[in-house]
């Protein structure tokens, strides 16, 4: 009896739990009614679906649980949405006036999608609200926060990056006391900076690079007494710099490259002890460059190219110990590099292109006692010297050399071997001379070599065809800081500029040499490379059939050499070629035709005197090149040509039965492409 009274008292207990849960599920789980309205609302106005919302499911008890979104029980008026957070969700279309109806949302995320139109003025209405991010998106119209700062005392982020905004940027920003970062980079904003902006002394981190804002930098910004970051590039700012920067005791980085700056380097910003990176790049900026590193102890990065600096490269450089980047390049320096140099133990990063150097064995001497340099650019510098030689010189940590188009002098240094972490070399433009050496195919991590434009003679060898990173594609690459930028060109050439070495394509440039011999079959290995271009040599023999195993291959140039034989049909199997040249040399048979092979332009095999797009071999009577455009209209043209061959065969006839003589015929003429 008694336990029988034992398992009752559990089984009501059971039940009791059983009836109570659905309403716990209820309270926690649910969200306000008004919410759910406004979330479907905004859902429905989308073009694309919202991932993660349960619409019609039996198993979603309401909106809280859906992705993105975020509810609380803290807001004092039950369980509502404080959070919708829908960055890179792929979402289309635009978004409704009915989010205001959030009224308790405290952060709006939609970074990073498909978003169109204009914003609408309710969204700036939310009372709450602390993080607006929504960069990264196709938004259009003006930047209206009106009112948004009186309604919304807590807003701390409003990131509007990337989009489409035109007009000014908004003057009613002086009531977002709580403003903390403020981007409105890469849009279409135009003007002058409002005053307004300048009371926003809680503000760190403020982006406006890669707009068209004019005018000049108003003192100011010296009340931003908080900024850690400042980014201006990109615009129209003119002017001389504002001495104000002692005000800025927290500033970090300030970056304002690609404007139209004038005048001198301001006192208080070459004296920022707070101050680790300063990009004034691209800007016509002069005078002496004094920086005072004994009193900016955290300074790491210059970037000063493309300026107006001239005279020898100043002394006042070599104090900051601790500099890990330095840019340069493009300036009117002039002289050797100074020895001073060895003292910049840390530095990592070098451009010192364009800037009339002279004593190139000099300068790698110097730059040698840099154990940590990884990238170092010396284009267009040491004219017509001769390369060094020096066994002794060694650059254990050199991860990328660009010493392009300096018309160097002698053979492919043997140091350079000894550079085993190498990624990225560029000595195109050169007059170096002799074979390409061996040991390159002993580079792990090679991905980019260009040698275009040299003297260089012999076979390409075939330890190339053993370059691991181009077998593999397994290469880490360590990424230059911003100050820097990577080009590579020549004379008469358009330039390739990158921010990162990464965007560089894995590539082997051997154009413009007098190379010859074979191809060899092996460099089929190189699954990962983009780019072969062997132009402009004297390369004989077949191309290799198994060429087609190149399955990364962008671009093929073996154009103006003396291959022979058929164009491989295999090579139709390359489905990312998009750039195929092979006009003059001495090739044969039928163009392959399918895949990529339709789109290749007629140039691309003219000057081959046996090539043809109909049925042929290396022995048979060849028939004109056409292009596709031409190809095309002899097929459209068929209809009338067999039909005035009817013609023709009927008015013979006539002609035979009334007696009458016929003309002689023409010979026929057969057009050929003509070898240079």
């Amino acid at each position: 009896m008694f336990f029988g009274r034992i398992c009752l008292f559990f089984v009501l207990m059971a039940l009791s739990l059983s009836l109570e849960l659905p309403n716990l599920n209820s309270e926690t789980l649910t969200c306000n009614p008004d919410d759910l309205r406004a979330l479907t609302s905004f859902s429905n106005c989308l073009e694309s679906t919202t991932p993660g919302w349960n619409w019609n499911s039996t198993d979603s008890p309401g909106c809280c649980t859906w992705t993105g979104v975020t509810c609380d029980n803290s807001t004092g008026f039950g369980r509502r949405v404080v959070g919708l957070e829908l960055g890179s969700k792929r979402l289309v279309g635009k978004i409704c006036g009915t989010l205001a109806d959030l009224n308790q949302l405290r952060v709006l995320n939609f970074s990073h999608n498909f978003l169109e139109g204009s914003l609408p003025d309710d969204l700036f209405n939310l009372q709450n609200i602390e993080i607006i991010d929504i960069g990264n998106n196709a938004f259009v119209g003006s930047i209206n926060i009106k009112g948004m700062c009186t309604i919304s005392t807590k807003i701390r982020v409003l990131h509007f990056s990337n989009n489409y905004f035109s007009g000014e940027v908004p003057k009613d920003l002086a009531n977002c006391t709580s403003l903390q970062h403020l981007s409105f980079d890469e849009n279409r904003l135009s003007g002058s900076l409002p005053e307004s902006l300048f009371q926003l002394k809680n503000l760190s981190e403020l982006n406006l690079q890669g707009n068209s804002i004019s005018g000049s930098l108003s003192n100011g910004i010296g009340n931003l007494s908080n900024l850690v970051k400042l980014d201006i590039s990109s615009n129209l700012f003119s002017g001389v710099l504002p001495d104000v920067f002692m005000r800025l005791a927290r500033l970090e980085q300030f970056s304002a490259m690609s404007n139209l700056f004038t005048g001198h380097l301001p006192t208080s910003l070459v004296n920022s002890p707070s101050l680790q990176m300063l990009n004034l790049n691209r800007n016509s900026l002069s005078g002496p460059i004094n920086l005072n590193c004994s009193a900016m102890k955290n300074f790491v990065s210059l970037g000063l190219s493309w300026n107006l600096f001239h005279g020898p490269i100043p002394n006042s450089l070599f104090s900051c110990r601790g500099l890990k980047s330095l840019n340069l390049a493009r300036n009117n320096f002039s002289g050797e590099l100074p020895n001073n140099f060895k003292n910049l133990k840390s530095l990592t990063h070098l451009s010192l292109s364009n800037t009339s150097l002279s004593n190139i064995l000099s300068a790698l001497s110097i730059l040698q006692h840099c154990r940590n340099l990884s990238l170092l650019i010396l284009t267009r510098n040491f004219h017509d010297e001769q390369i060094p030689n020096d066994v002794s010189l060694e650059f254990k940590k050199l991860n990328g050399l660009i010493l392009g188009n300096c018309q160097l002098r002698g053979p492919i240094p043997e140091w350079l071997s000894r550079c085993h972490k190498l990624q990225f070399l560029d000595l195109a433009w050169n007059h170096l001379g002799g074979n390409i050496p061996s040991w390159f195919g002993k580079f792990e991590s090679l991905f980019y070599l260009d040698l275009s434009n040299n003297s260089l003679k012999g076979e390409i060898p075939k330890s190339l065809a053993e370059l691991r990173s181009l077998i593999s594609g397994k290469v880490t690459i360590e990424e230059p800081v911003p100050c820097l930028e990577l080009r590579t060109a020549g004379p008469g050439v358009p330039s390739l500029s990158y921010r990162q070495i990464s965007s560089f394509r894995p590539t082997i440039d051997l154009s413009y040499n007098i190379l010859q011999g074979p191809i060899w079959p092996g460099l089929a290995n190189l699954k990962r490379l983009h780019v072969l271009n062997l132009k402009e040599n004297k390369f004989s023999g077949p191309i290799p059939n198994n060429l087609s195993g190149m399955t990364g291959l962008e671009k093929l140039d073996l154009s103006h050499n003396k291959l022979s034989g058929e164009i491989p049909h295999s090579l139709i199997d390359l489905s990312f070629l998009s750039n195929f040249n092979v006009s003059y040399n001495q090739l044969c048979g039928k163009i392959p035709q399918g895949s990529q092979f339709d789109t290749f332009l007629n140039t691309s095999f003219e000057g081959n005197n046996g090539l043809c797009y109909a049925e042929c071999t290396c022995q048979s009577e060849q028939i004109p090149i056409l292009s596709i455009r031409e190809r095309k209209r002899t097929i459209i043209g068929l209809p009338s040509i067999i039909g005035a061959a009817t013609g023709f065969v009927l008015t013979v006839i006539c002609c035979f039965m009334s007696g009458l003589a016929l003309p002689k015929p023409h010979k026929r003429k057969y057009i050929r492409f003509v070898t240079s």
